[in-house]
């Protein structure tokens, strides 16, 4: 396993006890956990820098902090620095400088108490597939040192609270892969740690059981936890994150709220369809029309006006804001408005922005990010098309069913 043999802090996991009294199987009243100091921050990282041996900047002059409790989204292409960046904070890899603390402790000076505070869910599946869900379990106790008495019951917590109980004894090797990443969640967890890193955790799954992780992530960190999610689904982020930051080629290049950034981005687009005499004698209706548009929203220096076959596009930081006065001056030149719809910008625009050849990056740099990355990532989203039935009662799926038969279910 993956997984460093650490001593744990020997705080019960609280939640669902052998009676049932809590079937989260997490104590969402918890607000903070066993090894988090008087430092408020879960993470404070002061201009880390990682250089390689072959002489790769991995990671540049990075600074950044993270509330305890946050739930906090970490986004990037391939090769941007997320990963190095997670293996620096769970002391797999030295900084070459700065310096970086997690949950008070000094990730080079304090090491195992670093590893005893955190948990760490790689991209990878650490699970052995010959030993069953609840033999991977007690590995995790052995290798994070729970104290024996505590382990059944934080066992029986965990296998409840990712929906394995009634497939406790059966070999991981039978898991589909969705029920594989949910073991592996809760082995990340077994030790009760104050931050968890998930890695990209759902990617390679179907669109069904990466929602079904995504709740309990949602149930880990209303309890208390603190989550540092790394992922390439922009909609991941966007539905669990409190905060993000945007790393290209090393280095922040945006950082804030899901909605601040979005913000950033130009603002909300307004669309309208439009027809009338007016429009028709000049020959161009949208055209036309388009004139009338320009004119009034020219009060807004931010706005922007392009056409398409049938409709005009307004971009602005209040496009909803304009149209009231828009459709007024249409309607004064007898332009009638067949279709009007404001829509407001999406984390994909987000990555666009950066992306853009010429764009500035959204704290104002002129770094650019290659779009490849989201183009990957729909990629693999759109990939992911495989349909499983869901039981309500138990929130098992066909998948899971067809899983622990014998067959391998691949995600």
């Amino acid at each position: 396993m993956a997984h460093q043999s650490v001593a744990a802090d020997e705080t019960d996991i609280d939640g669902t006890d052998t009676d049932g009294t809590d079937t989260d199987g997490i104590d969402t009243d918890r607000t903070t956990g066993g090894h988090v100091t008087d430092s408020e921050r879960s993470i404070e990282m002061d201009a880390l820098s990682l250089t390689y041996a072959d002489g790769t900047h991995a990671v540049e002059d990075v600074t950044l902090s993270v509330p305890q409790g946050e739930f906090f989204g970490f986004l990037g292409p391939n090769g941007a620095g997320k990963t190095t960046t997670i293996k620096v904070l769970a002391t797999l890899l030295e900084p070459t400088s700065g310096t970086v603390e997690v949950n008070g402790f000094d990730v080079v000076r304090d090491r195992t108490a670093v590893r005893a505070s955190i948990g760490y869910m790689a991209q990878e599946t650490s699970i052995d597939t010959e030993l069953t869900a609840r033999e991977n379990l007690m590995f995790a106790c052995d290798a994070y040192g729970v104290p024996r008495d505590d382990r059944a019951r934080r066992i029986a917590d965990l296998l409840n609270l990712v929906d394995l109980a009634d497939v406790a004894d059966t070999p991981a090797g039978n898991f589909s892969g969705g029920m594989k990443k949910r073991l592996d969640a809760a082995t990340a967890l077994v030790h009760d740690p104050d931050l968890v890193f998930l890695d990209e955790p759902t990617t390679g799954l179907d669109p069904q059981a990466r929602n079904r992780l995504w709740e309990y992530f949602r149930r880990i960190n209303a309890g208390g936890t603190t989550v540092f999610l790394t992922t390439q689904y922009l909609e991941e982020a966007d539905h669990l994150c409190d905060r993000l930051a945007v790393i290209r080629d090393g280095r922040i290049v945006a950082d804030g709220a899901p909605d601040e950034l979005k913000r950033r981005v130009g603002g909300d687009i307004l669309e309208l369809e439009v027809g009338g005499d007016r429009a028709e004698s000049a020959g161009e209706p949208v055209d036309a029309a388009a004139d009338i548009v320009r004119e009034t929203a020219a009060v807004e220096p931010s706005a922007t006006v392009e056409t398409t076959d049938d409709a005009i596009r307004i971009t602005a930081r209040d496009a909803g804001d304009l149209g009231p006065d828009v459709l007024l001056a249409l309607r004064d030149a007898d332009v009638p408005v067949t279709g009007f719809d404001v829509t407001e910008p999406t984390l994909d625009d987000v990555f666009l922005a950066i992306a853009g050849d010429s764009a500035d990056g959204l704290d104002g740099t002129t770094e650019t990010v290659d779009a490849a990355a989201t183009e990957e990532a729909s990629g693999e989203d759109a990939a992911a098309t495989e349909q499983t039935s869901g039981d309500t009662e138990t929130g098992r799926t066909a998948e899971d069913d067809n899983a622990v038969q014998g067959t391998e279910v691949e995600a």
